[in-house]
């Protein structure tokens, strides 16, 4: 049976109950799972509200590791530049990509899984979020670079999230720029299933 690892924040943990380890919480994941329901596949998440590239690090053991997945899908990104806006914390470009890319090599090198990276995303709604974009899309080219460094499939989210946004509305997807509607998280489950088909 193939395993399937969802690693990432708030977006991928979307509620779960962390006292199950096989809860998907009411997100993307869990419409996936749905869609694949009849494949010989098990899903995990372990996705954590409010994580940054450093918070997946520190658990990158426990949650993924040990866990022994076949297929490792990874959103993370947008605290990382949440943080910096709110917090003024260090959330440098630099220290982005390499704590990424260790996050990738310790995957790669002491699992047999395929990798899949997530673009993370940002609406344009409310205003002050048009101002996160000059932080965060210099992460997300770091994302790109990530995933064709260790051959991994890119999934490029931001854009297509957005392209959705003018089609639809941000709000449609988004309320708050970041955390999907449930209209939001049924467009990231169609394109992750698209991309991974």
């Amino acid at each position: 049976m193939k395993k399937l690892l969802f690693l990432g924040d708030s977006v991928t943990d979307a509620g779960r109950d962390f006292r199950n380890d096989h809860e998907l919480g009411h997100g993307y994941v869990k419409l996936i799972a749905d869609k694949l329901g009849q494949e010989d596949v098990t899903i995990l998440n372990r996705g954590v509200s409010a994580n940054r590239v450093a918070d997946l690090h520190r658990r990158i053991e426990a949650d993924a590791i040990s866990l022994a997945p076949d297929v490792v899908t990874i959103m993370i990104g947008i605290n990382d530049t949440w943080f910096s806006f709110s917090r003024w914390e260090d959330t440098s470009l630099t220290a982005f990509k390499e704590v990424y890319r260790v996050i990738l090599n310790r995957i790669k090198e002491e699992t047999n899984a395929e990798l899949i990276l997530m673009e993370p995303f940002v609406l344009p709604h409310p205003e002050d979020r048009k101002e996160w974009r000059g932080d965060l899309d210099p992460k997300i080219g770091a994302v790109r670079e990530l995933a064709a460094e260790f051959g991994a499939t890119l999934i490029p989210l931001d854009g297509l999230m957005n392209a959705l946004a003018i089609k639809h509305g941000p709000t449609y997807l988004a309320e708050d720029g970041v955390h999907p509607t449930e209209a939001g998280h049924e467009a990231i489950a169609s394109i992750w299933l698209e991309f991974t088909k």
